[in-house]
């Protein structure tokens, strides 16, 4: 990593981390040497970048305008770099991916060996988050573009779409259904449905902030009028499926999870499509941002796994 670069990632990571330390233990170096770093950096600019008389740390207003401004030149180099590279006949580079680890397991597991193949020259760089922590990542520029579920209200990013995904609920097999009559609520779902508003005081195993799905859950509560209780709130859909099969709690999962993933007891599904609708999954890059290549070619893999 070059100096400037190296000055950049590391004010970033304190300001996202709001300590010295936890920052430190992020970038693979000590808290005594990351603090001399930002020190010099501030003797040379001739400001502090921190807040320290308070935990956790925060920006400075010259520490604002220094991440801004620093991150716009890390921005115009990397296109500058992209563009010079995309003079030659190599598609070659490093293309910078954002994903939650269930879009990692099975949309980027088909699709990086194919791109390996394809591309021997493109190296994947891969960042893992919730939602919201995704779309800012696009618009940060710390990913060339990230793996979501669609959402309104950016207007600065634009989007490619990839599939509709069913929102389903997942069950204990154990769930005493025989009192509730099966009936289809929507015709152009492969699973059933049955009258959710006997799920009124059932535990729910719900996401944590900053997921979609955790909205999804909130909007199906509203809908019904009913009023769970949280067993377990989680970051991880698959635990949230896993303990869902063994009668923890109900689940809101989707439907690709169900079909890519079979815990010891798999739950029982049934369509929300009545109450919820799918979820369209897209790629999400900055509006007007420069597309590589390499990017594009990514793209157009990640697009044929996924259709």
């Amino acid at each position: 990593m070059d100096f400037e670069r190296r000055e950049y990632e590391y004010v970033r990571k304190i300001a996202e981390t709001g300590s010295f330390l936890a920052a430190a233990d992020k970038l693979y170096i000590t808290q005594p040497s990351l603090s001399q770093f930002i020190r010099r950096i501030e003797r040379h600019i001739g400001a502090e970048l921190f807040d320290r008389s308070h935990q956790p740390v925060t920006l400075t207003e010259a520490g604002r305008i220094y991440l801004d401004i620093e991150g716009q030149i890390q921005e115009l180099c990397k296109v500058r770099e992209q563009r010079i590279q995309d003079l030659g006949q190599t598609i070659g580079g490093t293309v910078r991916i954002g994903s939650s680890n269930y879009r990692s397991s099975t949309i980027l597991a088909k699709a990086i060996p194919v791109i390996n193949e394809r591309y021997p020259h493109i190296d994947i760089c891969l960042e893992e988050g919730t939602t919201r922590e995704l779309e800012d990542f696009a618009l940060q520029g710390k990913t060339d573009f990230s793996i979501v579920v669609r959402t309104a209200g950016h207007s600065d990013l634009e989007y490619v779409e990839l599939f509709q995904e069913e929102l389903l609920l997942a069950i204990s097999p154990a769930w005493d259904l025989e009192r509730e009559p099966l009936y289809d609520k929507k015709r152009h779902s492969r699973y059933p449905a049955f009258d959710y508003h006997s799920l009124d005081g059932h535990p729910f195993l719900v996401m944590k902030e900053g997921q979609e799905l955790r909205h999804s859950f909130f909007s199906l509560v509203e809908a019904l009028d009913i009023s769970p209780t949280v067993a377990l709130e989680t970051t991880d859909m698959a635990t949230a499926q896993t303990l869902a099969g063994i009668g923890v709690g109900a689940a809101i999962v989707p439907g690709g999870l169900a079909v890519a993933n079979t815990p010891a007891v798999e739950p029982k599904y049934f369509s929300l499509r009545a109450y919820l609708d799918d979820w369209d999954v897209v790629l999400a890059y900055k509006r007007g941002r420069y597309l590589s290549k390499a990017d594009k070619a990514v793209i157009s893999v990640i697009c044929d796994v996924a259709g």
